[in-house]
């Protein structure tokens, strides 16, 4: 059979070791890959920390303080664990918009722009409608802020599907288009709030906010409803990817489009629709910082959660549930950063660095296996071997 294939699908399938990042992300192997190697990555990168906050002048005790102010902000009191949860849930959403692109061999840079597109959406809903109850506005509004962002994913993936266009080039520059469109309906009539100069649009109805359900032990509690929406995404996108047959032909088509390709498979059509889904995960995530955060949207009001998703889609190793994970600890790093900062004053800027440290290691789990002299797993050139990982 090998002999009727396309030189390109042969060469993919004799040189499994030559697939692309993307590719070597959407066939995960063992539990090393799996597990170890990000949990190494994040003790690694905790330590080049620790180190850095001692070569600023501070002692090893004042340096282990720093990180004690660390986890007490993320996990040490309810209200913490109720900061860590609130950062955490749009992460979970824009990290399952990367993951769900590195599986079917894309990568969505794009999730900022589509964030932001998405809260647009959203809160125009959110304050254009009035008289209706939570339960038929809070819904409206979500799905107002899934359709803004798979609208901006369409682009790049009917763009990518029929004319090549690399999606990392046409995600980039969507970014900036919906960054200064936002900036540009602010100033309008349409989105700014009466009686203001500066671009920030009116508040959302109290009725299209999710509900937090915390509030009633202590009104600083902010974690809310949106965090059900955020692991009920996970869910689905779990089963999407492994109990569906289209699932497994975004996987087939991550592992190896040639071969996807020659087996039947409309790579052009999985290309759309992952980038449809993609960004309608995004679009919810920049959604639930208006519904459940924020109330209104400001120029630049996601924050770079579109960007921070990348992260969390690598540490998670593009699993649903292993996105859910890193969420939670890039969500903790957050909280706990701005205790750390006060406590004992270390820049909160430590914790951006923590992260990109954490990228690092894991985009290059070879050096993670020198470090600490890991056995390197072998790869495997059989393409369905390990899709379940």
């Amino acid at each position: 059979m090998s002999s009727q294939l396309d030189p390109q699908a042969q060469e993919d399938l004799l040189n499994p070791r030559e697939r692309s990042f993307t590719q070597r992300l959407a066939t995960a192997a063992d539990w090393r890959s799996a597990i170890l190697i990000p949990f190494l990555a994040v003790i690694s990168a905790l330590i080049i920390g620790l180190i850095m906050i001692i070569l600023t002048g501070s002692s090893f005790s004042e340096a282990m303080n720093a990180y004690l102010a660390l986890l007490d902000g993320s996990v040490g009191s309810l209200r913490a664990i109720s900061e860590t949860l609130t950062a955490a849930t749009p992460l979970m959403l824009a990290g399952l918009s990367v993951a769900l692109a590195f599986r079917a061999g894309l990568f969505n840079i794009g999730g900022e722009g589509q964030a932001l597109i998405g809260g647009m959406f959203a809160v125009w809903v959110g304050f254009s409608i009035t008289g209706l109850p939570i339960f038929i506005h809070l819904p409206l509004a979500i799905i107002a802020g899934i359709l803004g962002g798979a609208i901006w994913g369409f682009i790049p993936g009917i763009l990518k599907a029929k004319t090549g266009a690399h999606e990392v080039i046409t995600t980039i520059m969507l970014n900036y288009i919906a960054l200064r469109l936002v900036d540009f309906l602010l100033k309008t009539t349409m989105f700014q709030r009466e009686g203001r100069n500066d671009p920030v649009s009116k508040n959302i109805e109290v009725s299209a906010e999710y509900p937090t359900f915390l509030s009633g032990i202590d009104s600083a509690l902010r974690v809310h409803a949106g965090l059900f929406v955020a692991l009920g995404a996970a869910f689905l996108i779990y089963w999407l990817l492994f109990r569906t047959t289209i699932g497994f032909e975004f996987r087939a088509v991550g592992a190896n489009p040639s071969a996807a390709r020659y087996a039947g498979i409309s790579v052009t059509k999985v290309y759309i629709l992952v980038m449809l889904i993609a960004g309608a995960l995004a679009g919810t995530a920049g959604a639930g910082q208006v519904l459940g955060v924020l109330g209104r949207t400001t120029p630049g009001f996601t924050a770079d959660l579109g960007f921070d998703g990348i992260a969390v889609a690598l540490l998670g190793r593009s699993n649903p549930w292993g996105v859910v994970a890193a969420a939670i600890l890039f969500g903790g790093l957050r909280a706990g950063g701005q205790q750390m900062q006060v406590s004992a004053s270390v820049g909160i800027d430590l914790i951006s660095v923590i992260q990109a440290l954490i990228i690092i290691f894991v985009a290059a789990p070879a050096l993670i296996s020198a470090i600490y002299r890991l056995k390197t797993p072998v790869a495997s050139a059989q393409i369905s071997k390990g899709w379940g990982a």
